[in-house]
C-alpha cells in the first residue's frame, strides 16, 4: 500500500460530503467522493480506493447493494457504513454482509480516524501474510481449542471471518463449551493481538462498583475511592475486552455500556473528561438474552447493539466425533504438567468417554481426564480412573497417597484434585481445602496451575 491511504466517500447530499472532507483533512489521506452508489463503481475502475465509506439510504442504488457490488468486484476494499444513530439496525445488517466498521452521522473526526487506523493496520497484517505465503482460512491450528468435527470447522471458519473486521461479537452456547477460547482465538487472529486482551466477569460485578471497574473512577467520586484508578476498558485501550456472562450486567451498567459503543468514548465515575475506546468488545453468554430483553432483564437497544455476529458454540454432545481427539489433548496437556508418562487411554475407558453426554462440556471432561492423570499408576488410563461419570465425587473420596511425594509435590497434587472434583469451582474447592480464595490463587501460580 503506498504511504497514502485513498478513501472514497459516498453519500447524495452534497452538504455531508462536505461535512466529511472537513472531518477527516489530513495530509496522510487522498479522498475522492460520490454522489450515489453507480458513481461510486463508475469511480473505482480508475481510483483504486483502500477504503470506502458508504451511507445506507440512497436512492437509485443504496448502500447496502453498493456493498455486495464491491465485495464481488473489489474484494480487497474494506467498507465502512455511514448511519444516522437511530438506525442501529442498518449497522446491524451491514456488518453481517461483511462491512468492516460502521459510524454515525453527525460525524466525529476522532472515530473516523480511529477506524481508518484500525483498517490500515490490519491491511498490513493482511499485506505481512500474503507476502509470506500465510492462507489464514486454511490454518485450523487453534491455540487451546481443539476439533475436528464439521461443526468445530465451520467456527473456525467464523473465528476467521470475523477476526478481520471490528465487529462486535455475541459468543452463545452452554457452560464449559469455551467461549472464553474462542474470544481469544478472535483477538489473537486479528490486527489488535498486540493489544491487551481483557476478561471480565459480568457476573462478578455489583450494581453500586461495575461502572468503576468497566470506565474507572476519579479520587473521591464516591465513598472509599481514595484514588484515581483505570477501569477495564481504559486498560484494553488498543486491544479487545471480553465481558463474559454479558446477561448478568446490572441494568444501569447497561446503560453506561451501551452509551460507550454507541459513541466510542467512556467517562470515568466522578469525572469529566471524554475518553475514545479504542476497544473491540466481544461479549459471551450462557443465557438466553432475546427472552430476557422480553422479560424486561436485558435492554432490547443493547442486544442489538452487541448481537453485530454471533457465534453460538456447540454443546460437547453435538459434536461426539471430538471427544477421543479432546481427551488425548487433555491427557497430553496433564501429562506434562504433573510431569507423567501416560501414553494412551484404554479402548474400555475411550468407550465410556464417548457414550457420556457430557451437561458439563468440554470443561468437565478436562477435569475429568486430570483427575484420572493424577490417580493412574499404569501406563495407560481404564475405566477404574475415571470418576463415576456424571456423579459428584463423594468427599470421602478426597484422599492422596503422599508417602513418596515432597511437601511441595504432595501439595501441588492436592490442589489439582480439588479443583477437579470442584469442577474447577475455585471457592469450593479453597472451601474443600479450608484455605482462603487468595491462598488458592497464590498457590496455583506458585505451581504453574492455570485457572480453569
Amino acid at each position: 500500500m503506498s504511504s497514502k491511504t485513498k478513501l472514497l466517500f459516498v453519500d447524495d447530499h452534497e452538504m455531508t460530503r462536505r461535512l466529511f472532507l472537513e472531518a477527516v483533512s489530513n495530509d496522510s489521506l487522498i479522498i475522492e467522493t460520490a454522489c450515489e452508489g453507480q458513481d461510486a463503481l463508475t469511480k473505482l475502475r480508475t481510483f483504486p480506493a483502500d477504503i470506502v465509506f458508504t451511507d445506507i439510504k440512497m436512492p437509485v442504488m443504496d448502500g447496502l447493494i453498493l456493498l455486495e457490488k464491491i465485495r464481488i468486484h473489489y474484494p480487497n476494499i474494506f467498507i465502512v457504513v455511514v448511519t444516522s444513530s437511530d438506525r442501529i439496525e442498518d449497522a446491524v445488517q451491514a456488518m453481517k454482509a461483511g462491512a468492516y466498521d460502521y459510524i454515525h452521522k453527525p460525524f466525529d473526526p476522532d472515530v473516523i480516524m480511529t477506524v481508518i487506523e484500525s483498517i490500515t493496520g490490519h491491511k498490513k497484517i493482511l499485506e505481512e501474510n500474503l507476502f509470506n505465503g500465510i492462507d489464514r482460512r486454511k490454518d485450523y491450528r487453534f491455540e487451546n481449542i481443539v476439533g475436528c468435527d464439521p461443526i468445530m470447522l465451520q467456527i473456525f471458519d467464523k473465528i476467521n471471518d470475523v477476526a478481520i473486521t471490528n465487529a462486535t461479537v455475541l459468543l452463545t452456547g452452554e457452560t464449559g463449551t469455551g467461549k472464553d477460547l474462542v474470544a481469544a482465538a478472535i483477538h489473537y487472529k486479528s490486527h489488535r493481538k498486540e493489544g491487551p486482551f481483557i476478561r471480565v466477569n459480568c457476573a462478578a460485578l455489583t450494581e453500586t462498583l461495575s461502572n468503576s471497574e468497566l470506565f474507572g473512577h476519579e479520587k473521591g467520586a464516591f465513598t472509599g475511592a481514595i484514588s484515581q484508578k483505570k477501569g477495564y476498558f481504559e486498560i484494553a485501550d488498543g486491544g479487545t475486552i471480553f465481558l463474559d456472562e454479558i446477561g448478568d450486567l446490572p441494568i444501569p451498567t447497561q446503560v453506561s455500556l451501551l452509551h460507550s459503543i454507541e459513541s466510542r468514548t467512556f467517562q470515568r465515575v466522578g469525572g469529566t473528561k471524554m475518553f475514545k475506546a479504542n476497544t473491540r468488545i466481544i461479549c459471551a453468554t450462557n443465557k438466553s438474552l432475546p427472552t430476557m430483553v422480553k422479560e424486561n432483564l436485558f435492554r432490547e437497544d443493547l442486544f442489538y447493539r452487541i448481537n453485530v455476529v454471533c457465534i453460538d458454540i456447540p454443546a460437547l454432545c453435538k459434536r461426539k466425533s471430538d471427544i477421543p481427539v479432546l481427551a488425548n489433548y487433555f491427557l497430553k496437556k496433564f501429562c506434562t504438567e504433573t510431569k507423567k508418562n501416560i501414553p494412551r487411554i484404554s479402548d474400555a475407558a475411550m468407550k465410556i468417554l464417548t457414550q457420556y453426554n457430557w451437561p458439563g462440556n468440554v470443561r468437565e471432561l478436562s477435569n475429568i481426564i486430570e483427575n484420572a492423570v493424577i490417580f493412574c499408576k499404569g501406563k495407560e488410563i481404564v475405566p477404574a480412573n475415571l470418576l463415576k461419570i456424571g456423579e459428584k465425587p463423594h468427599k470421602k473420596a478426597f484422599t492422596l497417597n503422599l508417602s513418596s511425594w515432597s511437601l511441595p509435590r504432595a501439595e501441588e497434587m492436592i490442589i489439582r484434585k480439588a479443583l477437579a472434583e470442584t469442577n474447577g469451582n475455585l471457592k469450593q474447592a479453597a472451601s474443600e481445602l479450608n484455605i482462603a480464595r487468595g491462598t488458592l490463587y497464590s498457590k496455583m501460580k506458585r505451581y504453574g496451575i492455570q485457572k480453569p
